[in-house]
């Protein structure tokens, strides 16, 4: 019998069954007794090699590795969880490597649990050191690689019922959202104008190429933060980075999707300018590190709309930059005097010593809510939502969590994660990780559907889609990290962005083309 290759059948379309009929009582045509057999592209074939490798290495290897180090960490309970968790969390983080589309929001949601929830945390364990104490028992910790493992499990779980209820094509394209074309130039000068009103603030450009310090010293010697609110400085800061950031969005998927945009002078200057303008504002030296990554993965996914292959590189060099270079990236968070080098014996101990301490801040956390106070029932979450209030009007405005938690074990300094289990567990407990979890995960897979269906079905230039889920995708980092009410400020400018240049109206001459 022979056996040609071809394309797939389309969905809902008559299949050719075995012996040349068309179906169950069809009639046999001139191709009888040929079986169709889908072709295999070289983007598939590229993804069954990669498969086996991506999925040992990352769940299993690297894990082995880690716990194969030479360390005083005890081999109990928190340490074979951690393994488990380190592994659940690099298989599904190769899943997402080498899914056949690009989920943007998920992919960095593993990113983030494999490298700050899994392996660092492992590292951590089994050389003994970790970067912020712990305070409670062993108990407590266990505790908290438990709630994080069940956490994720939750995630998929809404992810999975994310599947049950399908997303409506959009019948009529007037009604879709789109970026108004004067408006976005609105957006550039805006951009310019917050940016430049930071900088003046803070003595001139030379500023943000020595150290975050000195960019923290000089706001707060200028007054726009204090101990007692920071308020000011959220929004200097947000107004000087976010609208320049989205305007360099923006302008990039202009010319990328639109020939005609890569005619007009005015846009390839205005996106020239505005790279210029992030490159000051925006630079991995005066920004931390995790705002950063926001700007670099929104950037790329923005400029690639399309490349499974930029998607799975992103991916991949996340995890080689979060484990080799992150861990000496605070080059410039302090100057020359208060830098220390770090003097390391181990590969892996910089994982232990340096910043990620999301595991221990929450078994503090936990700690802290069993010892004291109990559970919050939203004021955490409150505060959050409503950062831009002033203590001087709220008086009893929550503080960030990390800061308070810190200043309960009587640490200097309190500038301490608060991941988002601590956030949810710190106010609902344990059942208010699992519902948010499935909530957050079900939220993640219907964002990245969306993404995918807006991207493959309206390619236009200002297809709102295009450039939301990018922005959300890296700032997970941050909004995973915590503290919350650190993360809410830049939510709100970029809101307010979003509001400025978004229509719904359907005049295409008033649209970016």
């Amino acid at each position: 019998m022979a056996v040609e290759a071809h394309g797939f059948q389309p969905r809902g379309g008559p299949a050719r069954e075995p012996g040349g009929t068309q179906g169950p009582g069809g009639p046999a045509g001139p191709g009888a007794g040929v079986v169709e057999v889908p072709a295999v592209s070289p983007r598939a074939l590229l993804s069954r090699a990669l498969a086996v490798p991506l999925i040992l290495g990352l769940g299993l290897f690297l894990p082995a590795v880690v716990a194969a180090q030479p360390g005083p960490g005890a081999r109990d309970g928190v340490f074979w969880l951690q393994m488990v968790l380190t592994c659940y969390s690099g298989i599904r983080l190769a899943v997402m490597a080498l899914t056949a589309h690009r989920k943007l929001i998920q992919g960095s949601f593993w990113l983030f649990v494999y490298v700050a929830m899994g392996v660092a945390p492992l590292a951590q364990d089994v050389l003994g050191q970790t970067p912020t104490p712990v305070i409670g028992t062993r108990s407590d910790l266990l505790v908290a690689v438990a709630l994080v493992l069940i956490g994720c499990a939750a995630f998929d779980v809404g992810a999975l019922l994310s599947r049950h209820r399908p997303i409506r094509r959009a019948r009529r394209k007037d009604r879709s959202a789109s970026f108004h074309r004067r408006r976005v130039y609105l957006l550039a000068a805006v951009a310019f104008v917050g940016s430049a009103l930071l900088v003046v603030k803070l003595g001139g450009p030379a500023v943000f190429f020595s150290s975050r310090q000195a960019i923290t010293d000089t706001i707060r010697a200028d007054g726009a933060a204090s101990a007692e609110s920071n308020v000011g400085s959220a929004f200097l800061r947000g107004f000087g980075t976010v609208p320049a950031l989205l305007a360099l969005l923006v302008f990039t998927r202009w010319l990328v999707t639109s020939r005609r945009a890569r005619r007009r002078p005015l846009v390839i200057a205005t996106w020239g300018a505005l790279l210029l303008l992030n490159g000051v504002v925006n630079n991995p030296i005066s920004n931390p590190r995790y705002w950063f990554l926001t700007v670099l993965f929104s950037f790329l996914f923005t400029a690639f709309p399309r490349s499974p292959a930029m998607y799975r590189t992103a991916l991949a060099l996340g995890v080689l930059a979060a484990l080799v270079v992150f861990p000496f990236a605070d080059r410039f968070r302090y100057d020359d005097d208060g830098y220390k080098p770090v003097q390391t014996t181990s590969v892996f101990e910089p994982l232990a010593i340096k910043d990620y301490d999301q595991i221990g801040m929450f078994a503090n956390t936990i700690t802290f809510s069993e010892t004291g106070p109990g559970h919050f029932y939203g004021r955490q979450l409150a505060g959050s939502a409503f950062f831009f209030v002033p203590r001087s009007v709220w008086q009893g405005k929550p503080r960030d969590t990390g800061v308070m938690i810190g200043q309960w074990m009587g640490m200097k300094n309190v500038n301490l994660s608060s991941p988002m289990w601590a956030e949810v567990w710190i106010d609902f407990g344990a059942g208010g990780v699992v519902a948010g979890f499935v909530a957050l995960g079900y939220l993640a897979a219907r964002g990245d559907r969306r993404y995918a269906l807006r991207t493959s079905v309206d390619p236009r230039p200002g297809n709102v889609m295009a450039i939301v889920i990018p922005l959300v995708a890296g700032y997970s980092f941050i909004l995973l990290r915590g503290p919350l009410l650190q993360a809410s400020g830049r939510i709100g400018v970029a809101l307010i962005c979003f509001a400025l240049v978004t229509t719904l109206r359907s005049d295409e001459r008033k649209h970016l083309r």
